[in-house]
């Protein structure tokens, strides 16, 4: 099975859009999701800075701020 990792923080309007797209394709296609407080690590915090929601995918960035449904329907495929 797939994963997809949610890098968010709290707060974030955009991290909630994400999260609900990533529980949507859930329904259609099998994967597992981890999501990560980016805040909880100050590496994490630093690396990704104001640039949260990131979306990856088995180790690679799929996607910063917006999710295409379609292009990870395809990525899952």
């Amino acid at each position: 099975m797939k994963t997809v990792t949610l890098y968010t923080r709290e707060g974030c309007h955009l991290c909630e859009v994400v999260a609900e797209q990533l529980q949507k394709l859930q329904q259609e296609t099998p994967f597992s999701v981890e999501t990560v407080d980016v805040d909880s690590d100050p590496a994490l915090a630093e690396r990704y800075g104001r640039e949260v929601p990131v979306v990856m995918l088995d180790g690679k960035k799929l996607a910063k701020y917006h999710l295409d449904e379609d292009m990870l329907r395809r990525r899952l495929a």
